[in-house]
């Protein structure tokens, strides 16, 4: 996210997002931030159609800064505005909710394999399970296995679309 975006999402100017940023440099590794190449800030300047005007006036004179999420994160920590904290506690709160999400994930896909498992064990134990059982059991474990994926997004259809065709899909 270039300075410019970052520093209209926490609610300050670039000048003072990047003034904080050089006056906390050791916070900000080039993992965290670093600044576009020339030949990226003249695509910048093209694609933006930016004037070659003073800073006032709309055009920019200096590359801007790229900052990662560590980054944006560690930008919000360094500004002291209202809207800073409060972005910077909510990009908190979603990280946090995605590893919950990601583990649980990850601890069904192992107890799903480890039940896998067992259940060819015990078929492997007892001949006279019959091989029916057994591919129904992969049936049930397959159907889990898609139902833990996440769902297809719903695509919206190209074109216009008449209140009929809407009704049928």
């Amino acid at each position: 996210m270039l300075d410019a975006d970052l520093a209209a999402l926490y609610g300050v100017t670039t000048k003072r997002l990047n003034e904080q940023v050089r006056r906390n440099r050791e916070r900000f590794p080039e993992d965290f931030m670093f600044q576009v190449s020339p030949t990226e800030f003249d695509a910048l300047r093209s694609q933006f159609a930016t004037s070659n005007a003073a800073p006032g006036r709309g055009g920019r004179r200096y590359r801007p800064h790229a900052f990662t999420e560590h980054g944006a994160l560690m930008a919000a920590n360094v500004l002291n505005s209202a809207r800073a904290i409060e972005v910077s506690v909510y990009v908190v709160r979603a990280f946090v909710r995605l590893r919950e999400i990601l583990a649980a994930h990850k601890e069904l896909a192992k107890k799903l394999e480890e039940l896998e498992r067992k259940t060819e064990a015990l078929a492997l134990q007892h001949e006279h399970l019959a091989a029916n059982t057994r591919a129904q059991f992969k049936q049930v474990f397959e159907a889990i296995r898609a139902l833990m994926a996440p769902p297809e997004p719903k695509r919206r259809p190209i074109g216009f679309v008449t209140p009929e065709d809407e009704q049928r899909s």
